[in-house]
C-alpha cells in the first residue's frame, strides 16, 4: 500500500502551559479530499497551521510527514520553497492575510514569479484567468484594487485564487467559503473539484478542508474527522459518519442546524429606520496604473434603495458578494456618504443628529461587523472593548457596576469572566465574533445591523447566538437588519427579506412566502443555489 500524502501523528501543539491539541492522529492520500470538523477553539485551524510550520510561539511534538519528507526536521529554507509551491494555505480571514500595501493582482502574480519562474506578461494573463475562474467579476479590473476596495467575498475568492495559483499537491483550506455567498461557494466547490479531475494534473492535488459548514462536508469530502478540546473523536467516510454518528459530539453537531423562531410583528409596530431611495457612488481607476488615479466613471454601490425596519422585525437581507450589502449597511449607520437619499432613525434623518444627539445615534444603532479580527483592538484587552461603549454611553455606572453589566453580556454569548484580561489574538475566529457581538449587546441599543454575524462560527455555537439574538428581541423589542448569505439562517431569523443585486433591490417580501415562491429570476436561482 503506498505511503499517504501527509500524515500526522500524535500531533501535540502547546502555547506556554496550555495544550490546544493533544494526540491528533490522521493521514491523507494524494488526491484525497478530507476534513476536519468541530467547534470554534477545538484546535481544527491551529493543527492546520502546524503542518506548513507557521505557528512561530507553539511548542509541537509528534509527527508530520508530507511526501515523504520529516516537516518537524525541515530547514526554513526546505519549508519556504514548499509552502506556496506544495502546500498552500487558504486562511480564515483574507483581510488579515492580504498584504494591504499590493494590488490583489500584484500579489498572485508574485506567487507565480517566485514559484513557477514566470515573466510578469505570462503571470498577468494566469492572474487574470484564475480571478475568473474564481468567480470575480471583471477580473481586469478587480486585479487593480487593493484588500481594502473588494467586499469580504470577493477578498475570499483572490485568496483562494492565489492558493491555487501554483497547483499544489496539498491545499489546506481554512473556511475557504465562509465569506461566499451560496452560488459563489458551490462554483468554488466545483472549481476545487475540476482541479482534481484535471486530466493534465500528473499528481492530482489533496485537500485538507477545515469548516463549520456540514452541507459542505457533505457534498465535497470523503473522509472526516470530528475534533472536540483537541482531540479527535471520531472519524471515518463522510456517509458513515454522518448516517450514523457514533460519538454523543457528532450527535451534537448534526443536530445543531438553525431552527426558525421568530415572534409576529405587533400590530402597529413603530419605526426604527427608514431609507428611502439611497445611492452610494465610488470612484474608480481606470486602466493598470499604480501611480495614480484616472478620471473613471464612478462605480453605483447602492441604486435607489429603499426599505422599512420595524421595532421587534428581523429584515434579512440577501445578494451575492458585491451586491452592496455591506455598503448599505455602512450607509445606514452614518458611515458612507450618500450620493442620494435619505436614512431615518427613530423618526430623525441621520444628518439631524450632531453634537450630543451623535452619541444618542451611536448608542441607540449598534454594529456587528463582518470581520472580527479586524473590528477588535488587539491592543486592548475584551474586558475594556466590551466595556468601552459603556464607559462613554453611560457614564453614571461606578467601574464594579460596568464591570458586572459587561461579565453578565459576556456570560449572555457564551464567554466566562475569566476572558476579560486576555486579548483578541488569543481567542478564536467565532470566539472573537461573539465578543463583538457582546460589544454592540452591552450599551442595550435599539436596533443592531448584524453584516454576517455568524459566519465565523460553527454550527452549535452558530444556534446559540441566533438563540440569543432571538431572546434579546423578543425581551426588548429590538429591530436588526440582519445581512447573511447563509438562507438557513435568514430562513431561522428574518420577518422579511430582501434581495440585492448589482446595489438594487429585486424583490422582498415575507419571508415564508418568498422562499417558497420568488418571483424575480435571480432570487430563484440564488436560492435555488443554497439547496
Amino acid at each position: 500500500m503506498s505511503s499517504p500524502l501527509l500524515a500526522v501523528d500524535d500531533l501535540k501543539i502547546a502555547f506556554g502551559a496550555r495544550t490546544v491539541v493533544d494526540g491528533v492522529t490522521f493521514s491523507i492520500g494524494e488526491g484525497e479530499r478530507f476534513a476536519l470538523v468541530g467547534e470554534s477553539g477545538s484546535g481544527k485551524s491551529v493543527s492546520a497551521m502546524a503542518i506548513p510550520r507557521l505557528l512561530r510561539d507553539a511548542r509541537i511534538e509528534g509527527g508530520l510527514r508530507f511526501a515523504g519528507q520529516d516537516l518537524m526536521q525541515a530547514s526554513e529554507r526546505t519549508l519556504r520553497g514548499l509552502r506556496g509551491a506544495q502546500i498552500a494555505m487558504i486562511f480564515q480571514e483574507p483581510m488579515t492575510a492580504l498584504n494591504p500595501l499590493f494590488t490583489i493582482g500584484a500579489q498572485i502574480a508574485e506567487t507565480l514569479t517566485l514559484h513557477e519562474g514566470l515573466n510578469a506578461a505570462q503571470a498577468a494573463r494566469r492572474t487574470l484567468a484564475l480571478l475568473a475562474r474564481c468567480g470575480i467579476a471583471e477580473p481586469a479590473r478587480r486585479a487593480q484594487r487593493y484588500a481594502h476596495q473588494l467586499s469580504g467575498g470577493e477578498r475570499q475568492r483572490a485568496m483562494i485564487a492565489m492558493a491555487l495559483a501554483c497547483r499544489p499537491r496539498l491545499l489546506i483550506a481554512d473556511e475557504p467559503t465562509t465569506a461566499l455567498d451560496m452560488t459563489i461557494r458551490a462554483q468554488i466547490v466545483d472549481l476545487l473539484l475540476d482541479l482534481q479531475r484535471d486530466a493534465a494534473t500528473t499528481r492530482p492535488m489533496a485537500v485538507l478542508l477545515i469548516t463549520h459548514d456540514l452541507n459542505l462536508v457533505r457534498r465535497f469530502a470523503q473522509r472526516v474527522a470530528v475534533m472536540e478540546r483537541g482531540r479527535i473523536v471520531e472519524s471515518g467516510d463522510v456517509g458513515s459518519i454522518f448516517a450514523a454518528p457514533a460519538h454523543p459530539y457528532t450527535r451534537r453537531l448534526l443536530d445543531s442546524l438553525p431552527q426558525r423562531d421568530v415572534r409576529p410583528l405587533a400590530a402597529g409596530a413603530p419605526v426604527v429606520m427608514r431609507a428611502d431611495a439611497v445611492s452610494v457612488t465610488f470612484a474608480t481607476p481606470r486602466g493598470g496604473k499604480l501611480s495614480g488615479w484616472r478620471r473613471a466613471a464612478p462605480t453605483i454601490a447602492l441604486d435607489a434603495v429603499d426599505l422599512v425596519v420595524h421595532q421587534g422585525e428581523t429584515l434579512g437581507v440577501v445578494g451575492e458578494s458585491g451586491s452592496g450589502k455591506s455598503t448599505l449597511a455602512m450607509a445606514l449607520l452614518g458611515l458612507q456618504r450618500l450620493a442620494g437619499g435619505t436614512v431615518e432613525f427613530n423618526a430623525r434623518p441621520l444628518a439631524a443628529y450632531r453634537g450630543a444627539r451623535r452619541t444618542e445615534l451611536r448608542a441607540g444603532l449598534q454594529v456587528v461587523f463582518q470581520d472580527p479580527y479586524s473590528a477588535l483592538s488587539p491592543r486592548q484587552t475584551v474586558g475594556r472593548i466590551v466595556g468601552e461603549g459603556l464607559a462613554l454611553h453611560r457614564p453614571d455606572l461606578d467601574a464594579e457596576t460596568r464591570r458586572a453589566r459587561v461579565v453578565a453580556t459576556l456570560a449572555e454569548v457564551g464567554l466566562d469572566a475569566d476572558v476579560l484580561h486576555r486579548y483578541p489574538h488569543a481567542f478564536s475566529g467565532g470566539q472573537r465574533q461573539r465578543i463583538a457581538i457582546a460589544r454592540a449587546l452591552v450599551v442595550e441599543p435599539r436596533m443592531l445591523i448584524l453584516d454576517e454575524p455568524t459566519s465565523a462560527l460553527d454550527v452549535s455555537v452558530q444556534r446559540q447566538v441566533l438563540a440569543l439574538l432571538g431572546r434579546l428581541q423578543r425581551e426588548r423589542d429590538l429591530a436588526y437588519l440582519f445581512i447573511s448569505h447563509d438562507l438557513d439562517v435568514i430562513a431561522a431569523v428574518s420577518h422579511r427579506i430582501l434581495v440585492m443585486r448589482a446595489g438594487r433591490v429585486v424583490e422582498e417580501g415575507e419571508t415564508g412566502a418568498l422562499l417558497a415562491a420568488p418571483h424575480h429570476p435571480y432570487s430563484r436561482a440564488l436560492f435555488s443555489a443554497a439547496r
